[in-house]
């Protein structure tokens, strides 16, 4: 019913809820990185920090050397499937935005629903594989549950237990050595994972502590010789870079992470990274992050055209398969989106992370 008074209809206001993937970003994901088959594999071949030995008499020959040994690494990715339905009824309904007086075409109406749909599903697939890196680089493990609440994938890639400390004293606490037990995992990666750690990425707490700390502080504000700087900002990717600093002779680039999501069992806004904890990285080393696709012996017969059948990027570091089809009495659309990532640190020696005990 229309009254005397005049409206105009706004653009419509969509409150999404952006997946970010600062930690997942961190994991490589070349062509080859998406793929058709049920597992992975790795072929690894590791070199030390060997050097030649003097030879005393020539005519005993040259040192001999063996490099054929490598070992294999096979992986099965978890799946992850989402599906969301449509009902022809539903689309007797204004859409948000649309002008009431306005009418519009079922299949049309059927498709923009759908995409929308298609782009939730998509963002809770991203923060899935978001969750998985934040394991990875706190743990070097996957605990990964079920939409009931049981751990349902369980992979341990078996990092050093060393690459994992706590810290002797909980940071914030009288007698607490913060560049100490940063100093001392740096040197435990760079003899295990034979490179310099560059980065490292506080919890919030732990970096509130951290910049507290009086040696830290020292470190800063010394304005003749150049050992650190704070300057945040914020570079897009989800975390924030906050500066740098030395620790002996490691340069390190410092971020933060706030990054959350809604937890599936409790409904509780979780940080991806633990607020106590500070991970320390090589940032050139390799991690890798795969995609394997959602089999289909045969597309349903009642797909709605204009819908995209698999989407893959390795710009973006994602590859998802998405699937539509009417039921047999054309008043359902159904639509889902699955795939099947597994973030895999090859260079598993390279990283760990600190416990501050906060």
């Amino acid at each position: 019913m229309s009254l005397k008074a005049t409206k105009t209809m706004l653009a419509a206001y969509f409150q999404d809820a952006m997946p970010i993937m600062f930690l997942a970003g961190m994991f490589r994901t070349p062509a080859q990185n998406f793929h058709d088959t049920e597992e992975v594999e790795i072929d690894i071949e590791r070199s030390g920090e060997d050097v030649a030995t003097v030879i005393t008499d020539i005519t005993t020959g040259a040192n001999l050397n063996n490099f054929d040994g490598f070992t294999n690494k096979t992986f099965k990715p978890p799946v992850y499937n989402e599906q969301a339905g449509i009902n022809a009824f539903e689309l007797l309904g204004r859409e948000p935005g649309q002008n009431p007086f306005e009418s519009t075409a079922f299949n049309a109406k059927a498709i923009m629903r759908a995409m929308r749909h298609f782009r939730k599903l998509e963002a809770k697939v991203r923060r899935a594989v978001e969750l998985q890196a934040s394991q990875v680089l706190q743990t070097g493990t996957l605990t990964l549950k079920d939409a009931k609440g049981a751990d349902a994938y369980v992979l341990d890639y078996k990092p050093k237990a060393t690459h994992f400390p706590t810290a002797s004293t909980t940071w914030g606490q009288t007698g607490d050595s913060k560049i100490a037990d940063l100093k001392a995992l740096a040197e435990v990666l760079r003899s295990d994972g034979l490179s310099n750690p560059d980065r490292l990425v506080f919890g919030e707490l732990a970096f509130s502590e951290f910049l507290k700390d009086e040696e830290v502080l020292t470190l800063l504000n010394n304005r003749r010789i150049e050992l650190g700087a704070i300057a945040p900002e914020t570079r897009g990717n989800g975390g924030t870079f906050q500066g740098f600093i030395w620790l002996g002779s490691y340069r390190f680039e410092m971020w933060t992470y706030n990054g959350r999501y809604k937890d599936p069992q409790t409904g509780a806004s979780t940080r991806y990274w633990d607020t106590g904890k500070v991970g320390m990285q090589d940032s050139t080393a390799r991690l890798d992050l795969s995609y394997g696709s959602i089999p289909y012996i045969q597309r349903p017969s009642r797909q709605l055209a204009g819908l995209p059948a698999r989407i893959t990027s390795t710009a973006a570091g994602f590859g998802m398969t998405t699937n539509n089809w009417v039921d047999e009495s054309g008043s359902n659309l159904n639509v889902s989106a699955g795939t099947r990532p597994l973030c895999i640190p090859t260079a598993i020696d390279t990283f760990g992370c600190l416990d501050t005990g906060l």
